[in-house]
């Protein structure tokens, strides 16, 4: 029974996992508009934009949701990421953590 029980969590937990992972391919579409200023491939031009190919997964997402929600102010990037659901946001973190640096 026990056992049952742990496996039944594992899979849950893993389902989860998978249900919250961004699609690169998705996110590779979606980057279009964030090439002006983070580059085509994710590598700025200008110094006062960071680049994020390369960038880990999770902190990509944590800072595009923040901007997102108000937990970080930058004008121009609230504008741009304001419409995006949390499958934007996965979808764009993963097209860039899968990028070299």
């Amino acid at each position: 029974m026990k056992i049952r029980l742990l496996v039944s969590c594992a899979f849950l937990i893993g389902a989860t996992g998978l249900v919250n992972a961004g699609d690169p391919l998705a996110g590779k579409t979606k980057a279009t508009a964030c090439a002006a200023c983070h580059g085509q491939a994710g590598i700025s031009s200008n110094d006062e934009w960071p680049n994020l190919s390369g960038q880990k997964e999770t902190y990509l997402k944590k800072q595009i949701t923040a901007f997102r929600d108000g937990g970080r102010n930058d004008a121009l990037m609230t504008s741009m990421v304001k419409r995006l659901s949390d499958k934007d946001v996965a979808d764009l973190a993963a097209y860039y953590a899968s990028l070299k640096r």
